[in-house]
């Protein structure tokens, strides 16, 4: 799933297309790449980011959405990347095919609309999701709360169903790793399983914690442009490990690398 963020403040900023143009070129570049899911999103989800307008929100994806779809390669899907009932409806009527929904709110509009759906754990919102966030046990929650959700979108209608443990999404550094480590009991749902980890914030402390050979917790999160091995090599682990799909930002590198990783398996 290639990320087409059509946004003026996306966390990653080299990869911010706020223009129609930039954006339908951007998803077709990475379409040829390899993604097999142009993921459109016109809200920034990063921590400490506010929702935007209705209005605002369709006027940017809409007419990306309009002009891609005719133009792109037969089997790639487009998924909307969306918290909004308004936005998801409009997004489907224009020939997406997915609702990537990280409120896991709109199971059953996906369902009632008979797209795809991607149901999505948040501990609150992107505004407050990084304040503490606490849990008991975090992968036995999360995984209780996605395969509710989709179990739910899939009585509804919704097809194919996707879960999602939201990495990054209200958890600490440690809440991530102990899913990366377990995230094969996502996988052994039976339910296909998305993980989203490309050039996040506990990235970069991976990457300075290595490149300066200190603790995890003396680290400083390197530039997003200095992200791109570990996010590379988190998503070959996924994939090894059985995941489905994987959301990032670099396609190319993680299409070769995630080649490599199935080529070791003979």
């Amino acid at each position: 799933m290639g990320v087409v963020n059509v946004t003026p403040d996306s966390f990653v900023g080299e990869v911010r297309t706020p223009t129609v143009d930039g954006a339908v070129e951007r998803a077709l570049q990475l379409a040829a790449e390899g993604a097999s899911i142009i993921d459109i999103g016109g809200e920034s989800t990063r921590p400490g980011s506010s929702s935007v307008d209705l209005d605002v929100e369709l006027d940017r994806v809409m007419p990306v959405i309009a002009a891609l779809v005719p133009e792109l390669p037969p089997g790639v899907r487009v998924s909307i990347d969306t918290q909004k009932e308004a936005v998801a409806r409009a997004a489907v009527a224009a020939g997406a095919h997915i609702v990537n929904d990280m409120s896991s709110s709109l199971g059953a509009v996906a369902g009632e609309l008979g797209c795809g759906y991607v149901a999505a754990h948040m501990l609150g919102t992107p505004a407050t999701m990084q304040q503490d966030p606490t849990y008991g046990d975090v992968v036995s929650e999360i995984l209780a709360e996605v395969t509710a959700t989709a179990r739910a979108a899939l009585a509804a209608g919704a097809s194919p169903v996707w879960i999602d443990p939201g990495i990054g999404f209200g958890k600490t550094i440690e809440h991530n790793l102990d899913v990366l480590a377990w995230i094969d009991r996502f996988v052994a749902t039976g339910l296909p399983v998305l993980v989203g980890v490309s050039r996040k914030g506990f990235i970069g402390r991976l990457h300075d914690a290595s490149d300066r050979s200190v603790r995890l917790e003396d680290a400083s999160p390197t530039p997003t442009a200095d992200r791109v091995e570990a996010s590379v090599a988190l998503a070959t682990w996924c994939l090894r490990s059985g995941v489905d799909v994987v959301r990032v930002h670099d396609v190319a590198a993680t299409v070769a690398a995630g080649r490599g990783a199935h080529l070791g398996d003979h």
